[in-house]
C-alpha cells in the first residue's frame, strides 16, 4: 500500500516509510519505486511492464517525501531540475544536545565506503571527496534534545547524519554514525518538497509532518504542528 499525497498523468508523490529503500538495492527487502510500479499497475489494471522513473532518493532510513515520474519526459525535466538545485528539499530531525540558536551552514567534504556503506569526513584533496553543504535551523531545544529543520544544498549519502555528529549532535536513533543506544527509528524526515510541474509549469509544493505520536518527535509536537 503506498500513501499518495498527489498524483496525474505525469507524477506521483508520496510518503517513503522510514526503514524501506528507495530502489532496489542487495537486501531483497521491498523498495518503493517497486511498490509504486505495483500501485500504477494494479490501479489501472496495466498489462506489462510500467514506467516509473526515478529522479531523486531518500536515504533508507529517512522518511518522508518524495516525487516519482509516470513518463519519460517528467523524468527528464524532473531530473534536470533536482541538477540545477530548483528542486527545494527541507528536512526535519531531532539532534542530541542543544544546538545554538539561529541559522547555520556545515560544509565539509565526505567519501563513502562502498563495501561497508559508511560515510567519512576527510580533506578537500582526498580521492574521491565529494562536497558537502548544508544549513540548519535550530526551531527548539528541550530535555536535552533539538529540533531542526534541515536544506541540502548537495545530496550526498548519509550527509546529514555525517554532518550533524561532526559538530557534535549525532541524529536521534542513529546507532551507526552517533552510536545511539536508543531503539527508535532514525529521527529524520523529508517533510517538504517543491519543484516546477514537469508539463504544467506550476510551482508544487507539498509538506508532509513527520510522526509526531512517535519519539522523539512527541517531544516536539507542538513546535512542528505550528509549522509553516
Amino acid at each position: 500500500m503506498v500513501d499518495i499525497v498527489y498524483e496525474d498523468n505525469h507524477i506521483v508523490v508520496c510518503i517513503k516509510p522510514q526503514n524501506i529503500p528507495s530502489q532496489e538495492d542487495s537486501s531483497g527487502d521491498k523498495d518503493m519505486l517497486t511498490l509504486v510500479k505495483e500501485y500504477i499497475k494494479e490501479k489501472y489494471n496495466k498489462p506489462g511492464n510500467v514506467y516509473v522513473g526515478l529522479v531523486h532518493r531518500l536515504d533508507r532510513p529517512t522518511g518522508g517525501l518524495m516525487v516519482f515520474a509516470k513518463t519519460s519526459k517528467a523524468a527528464s525535466r524532473l531530473s534536470a531540475q533536482i541538477a540545477s538545485k530548483e528542486c527545494e528539499k527541507k528536512y526535519l530531525t531531532v539532534v542530541n544536545g542543544t544546538l545554538e540558536h539561529g541559522k547555520h551552514t556545515i560544509e565539509s567534504y565526505l567519501k563513502k565506503d562502498e563495501a561497508t556503506n559508511i560515510v567519512s569526513l576527510v580533506p578537500s584533496y582526498t580521492f574521491g571527496a565529494k562536497k558537502a553543504v548544508l544549513d540548519y535551523q535550530t526551531i527548539s531545544s528541550k530535555n536535552n534534545l533539538s529540533l531542526a529543520a534541515v536544506d541540502l544544498h548537495t545530496g550526498r549519502s548519509h550527509q546529514i547524519r555525517v554532518q550533524m555528529n561532526s559538530i557534535g549532535h549525532s541524529v536521534f536513533g542513529d546507532a551507526k554514525y552517533g552510536k545511539n543506544k536508543v531503539k527508535s527509528n532514525l529521527a529524520l524526515w523529508s517533510y517538504y518538497l517543491a519543484f516546477e510541474h514537469p508539463t504544467l509549469k506550476q510551482k508544487m509544493i507539498f509538506k508532509v509532518l513527520p510522526p509526531v505520536e512517535d519519539m522523539p518527535w512527541k517531544v516536539f509536537e507542538d513546535e512542528i504542528n505550528n509549522l509553516k
